[in-house]
């Protein structure tokens, strides 16, 4: 029987388009459920799809803290967060969701 040799995967080799980028990342945020390390590890697989050091330089960045930055270790800041958002070309927009609230009592 032959053996059966894998390899691991990346998905930074199958985001090729800017669209696919942006759907990777909106199925990101959906899944990521308040985890923003999650979020941050899923822009630093589109900035490696992109070119790190590209990305890098786009966002003021140098490309060691941006490495650390989106790794998925640590949650970044915000502010780190729009810049890498702007130099991959994409960008965040708001969505209003119906937000299930407990049954107020009534007030007397």
């Amino acid at each position: 029987m032959a053996k059966t040799i894998t390899t691991r995967y990346d998905v930074a080799e199958h985001l090729r388009t800017p669209e696919e980028m942006a759907a990777y990342l909106e199925a990101c945020l959906e899944e990521a459920h308040g985890d923003a390390a999650f979020v941050a590890k899923a822009l630093g697989d589109i900035a490696r799809a992109k070119g790190m050091s590209q990305v890098a330089r786009d966002a003021g960045l140098s490309r060691e803290s941006l490495y650390k930055a989106l790794s998925g270790e640590r949650t970044p800041n915000f502010e780190t967060v729009l810049k890498v958002i702007s130099a991959l070309g994409l960008k965040l927009h708001a969505e209003a969701v119906k937000i299930d609230s407990p049954t107020a009592e009534p007030v007397a």
